[in-house]
């Protein structure tokens, strides 16, 4: 663990599993997508330390390589972390290396990938209204003439798109790294994958005003079975640029 001997993950493991005050190790990353992992992935690591302990293992606190990037946490900040923001994902899909709370660590990762109800009604109002603004930019722009700037608007509103339709399941959406891999393991419930996919790569890489009509008449039955209709009325009359011709 010098300059000549760098800290491994696996030296660095066996360290926290010898240590009482260890409470838990959770692998995020690539390393823990199957089959994502590649020759330059490195091993994410949290270090999560029991409460009340002290732990000679946080002199490694910040600790990031080639090999291993750690994270050295209490408990109540593990829990928390994440909740919300943009490590929400990552976590969601971690892999327990070590859990001495009885199935806690385990746990605390499942209220991760689980939003609450209340979670759940509040950003989809959210991310709906700003689908519909960023849609609706796109064709109204797309209608001027305006090539450029409806393209970027179509490339936010899938965005914006994204995040809606996990929130409708509950779920944080995951990094676009692991969307595919995400999709493929656990596909949104009433949406066919591959045509989704395809949606959104049309519509990021040439902002088709068909496709993204296409997909709103998709979306908008989605969200209003969900309970959401409110937040389309309020659009009144600029629905219509949104809807097929």
């Amino acid at each position: 663990m010098t300059a000549q001997r760098p800290l491994t993950y696996d030296a660095f493991v066996a360290l926290a599993v010898a240590d009482p005050a260890v409470a838990g190790l959770v692998l995020k990353g690539s390393r823990a997508h199957e089959g994502m992992a590649t020759r330059h992935s490195d091993h994410d690591l949290y270090v999560v330390l029991a409460d009340g302990c002290t732990s000679g293992l946080t002199r490694f606190a910040g600790h990031r390589s080639a090999e291993l990037d750690l994270v050295i946490v209490t408990v109540p900040e593990f829990r928390a972390a994440g909740m919300p923001g943009f490590e929400r994902y990552a976590l969601a899909r971690a892999r327990v290396v070590l859990d001495r709370l009885g199935g806690g660590i385990a746990r605390i990762l499942a209220e991760k990938a689980r939003l609450t109800a209340g979670e759940a009604a509040r950003d989809a109002a959210t991310w709906l209204d700003a689908y519909a603004n960023s849609l609706y930019r796109s064709l109204k722009n797309h209608r001027d003439g305006q090539a450029l700037a409806a393209r970027l608007d179509a490339a936010d509103s899938v965005r914006h798109l994204l995040e809606l339709l996990f929130v409708l399941d509950r779920r944080p959406r995951p990094y676009n790294k692991y969307l595919v891999w995400e999709l493929d393991r656990h596909p949104l419930p009433g949406w066919d994958t591959g045509a989704l996919l395809h949606a959104v790569d049309r519509v990021t890489a040439t902002g088709d005003v068909t496709v993204q009509r296409h997909l709103f008449v998709r979306v908008e039955a989605a969200v209003r079975r969900a309970g959401h209709g409110g937040v389309l009325d309020a659009w009144g009359e600029d629905l219509d640029l949104m809807r097929p011709r």
